[in-house]
């Protein structure tokens, strides 16, 4: 990313590219500070884009950042700063600083195939925060215009793109050759640090699949790890939509499957008081 880029077109491109980062926020500020609560900065591993006022209060700040982003921690702090008696900057005055800690997509997909269906989902799973790999040799099928999370994958061997997967992705297999979704699905379940692996097709897809991998040599209890078919048997129909909107549910079943019941989040009520206080 270029260095002279404004904080919040560094926030896009962090999320684009899915590089965690620390947006800091001047929150409130007394007295003589150098810069007024209108100032934001964005903070990476190796980066810093933006200004809250520089001098040692922003080397402050960029350390405690970059602390969060190695330690992986998320969510807001409030972190004070006495320019004059803490940092021994001539301002004197003192300011709040919001940080923001955002990390990479925890769920990640990767979808292979870029027939009706396929499409549909991606279109989808475009307004999720999700990561989409997007994998087929057909260069032509992927729309000219995509979401910032869905990233199109030209290859001319898609089984080799099981080796580049994210550990942890949720592997959903849709393309125009039944023998190419076996191949992928065959090289999906021999990784075994993947969240699950998928493929569209009937129970006699299934069945038959299971058999292959069987005869070649995987394993039952591997076998009985791959979801076919996919989606939720609760929402019937066959047009590319409505599979799709089968599959996306399923999908999103997965994603939300840890999810604690609702409570307080984010700064605790006493740090929340002090903070703006």
């Amino acid at each position: 990313m270029k260095a002279t880029m404004t904080w919040h077109q560094a926030l896009q491109a962090c999320k684009d590219a899915d590089q965690p980062f620390v947006l800091a926020t001047v929150l409130s500020a007394a007295g003589s500070t150098p810069r007024d609560t209108d100032a934001k900065m964005v903070i990476t591993a190796t980066d810093q884009y933006d200004t809250v006022g520089g001098g040692r209060l922003e080397h402050e700040i960029i350390t405690r950042a970059r602390r969060r982003l190695e330690s992986g921690e998320q969510g807001p702090a409030i972190e004070k700063f006495a320019l004059g008696s803490q940092l021994g900057q001539c301002c004197g005055g003192s300011v709040s600083i919001l940080l923001e800690s955002f990390g990479a997509s925890h769920f990640n997909i990767a979808l292979f195939g870029a027939g009706h269906v396929a499409t549909a989902l991606a279109t989808i799973l475009g307004q999720l925060p999700y990561r989409v790999e997007w994998v087929d040799s057909r260069v032509d099928l992927f729309p000219d215009s995509l979401p910032d999370n869905v990233h199109p994958r030209p290859a001319k061997d898609p089984v080799g793109w099981i080796s580049q997967i994210r550990s942890g992705a949720h592997v959903r297999v849709m393309t125009h050759d039944h023998d190419l979704d076996f191949r992928l699905i065959h090289a999906a379940l021999h990784r075994a640090d993947l969240g699950s692996v998928g493929v569209i097709g009937s129970e006699t897809k299934a069945r038959r699949f299971r058999r292959r991998l069987e005869q070649t040599g995987v394993e039952p209890a591997t076998i009985n790890q791959l979801i076919c078919p996919i989606g939720l048997a609760q929402v019937p129909g066959k047009r590319p939509m409505e599979v799709a909107v089968s599959i996306a549910g399923e999908l999103i079943a997965s994603a939300n499957e840890d999810q604690v019941d609702a409570g307080w989040r984010g700064l605790d009520k006493q740090t929340l008081k002090e903070g703006l206080g």
